[in-house]
């Protein structure tokens, strides 16, 4: 097989899985390419070979990828998004971070994953993406994202009001910090921590929720993913911050805002083992309470 590693250049605790990970690979006969920027990183503190090949961006991917591992947390997973955007190049996500939700494959498991990915025992989850428009320029054109976009309040104390309207037709205007707009899989990150419902990955929907909202009676929406959303955003200060998943940027109330649906998906990787119901009572710890 041939596999592309990415993790950001930043974190030493990954160095140890990082060696081990590439070492299983090479010693089971894979061909190993590094992003750029990690490969000058674990080359400081590891005797890589001199030569190994590297990728920088979307366009230096190999059509004969066959997987990418992204080591690191959920977050380095969501920077995936970027790399591969219409690849169709399955993610696997290692773990070397906390909860991972989406990075479902632990330290002690690397032996077995890299067995069953190239035995094809895993199947792959086909996750919604959105995209982000504006009548500006705005993240650089990397404007899709796995998880969601927001808009909060900067650099005040105030409210903000964010219009919003689903397929031109107004639906609410917002009074609160913020407005997020996830996708499924977004349901179980910064949207669940904000009252959000959680969404299984293939309910076609996005879910519409106000951060920190100032009437208690206004509640997160689930509409389908067919819609698109627009959104106007006005308070007492002129500039706003707008994310999406780990970016930033700072806007102003001239911007005028769509989001909608991509029109392609990324691939995450599924063991034999795993299913996104084992992976939420794992992870939130459904069921450990035996007092009823």
């Amino acid at each position: 097989m041939n596999i592309a590693i990415y993790g950001r250049p930043v974190n030493l605790n990954q160095i140890e899985l990082a060696e081990t990970l590439v070492k299983l690979l090479i010693q089971s006969g894979h061909r190993v390419v590094l992003h750029s920027d990690y490969y000058v990183f674990l080359k400081q503190h590891l005797p890589l070979e001199p030569k190994m090949p590297v990728f920088t961006s979307h366009e230096e991917i190999s059509s004969d990828i066959d997987f990418l591992f992204s080591i690191g947390g959920d977050g380095t997973l969501l920077d995936t998004v970027s790399l591969l955007k219409d690849s169709k190049i399955p993610v696997v996500g290692v773990n070397a971070g906390r909860l991972g939700f989406l990075s479902s494959v632990s330290r002690e498991n690397l032996e077995f994953a890299i067995d069953s990915l190239a035995k094809g025992h895993y199947s792959t989850d086909a996750r919604t993406l959105l995209r982000v428009e504006s009548n500006f320029p705005i993240f650089e054109g990397q404007n899709i994202a796995l998880n969601e976009f927001t808009i909060h309040k900067k650099e005040t104390s105030s409210m903000i009001t964010i219009h919003t309207y689903l397929n031109g037709e107004y639906l609410n205007s917002y009074w609160a910090d913020g407005i997020m707009i996830s996708t499924p899989t977004g349901s179980t990150g910064y949207s669940l921590s904000c009252g959000g419902p959680i969404i299984v990955p293939q309910s076609e929907s996005f879910v519409i929720t106000p951060i920190a909202p100032h009437n208690l009676n206004v509640r997160p929406i689930v509409v389908s993913d067919k819609n698109v959303i627009s959104l106007e955003v006005e308070g007492r200060s002129q500039h706003f911050m707008a994310t999406l998943d780990s970016r930033s940027v700072t806007i102003d109330s001239g911007y005028q805002l769509a989001v909608r649906k991509e029109t392609y998906c990324i691939n995450l990787v599924r063991l034999s083992n795993e299913n996104f119901l084992n992976t939420l009572r794992k992870k939130l710890n459904w069921g450990l309470d035996t007092r009823n």
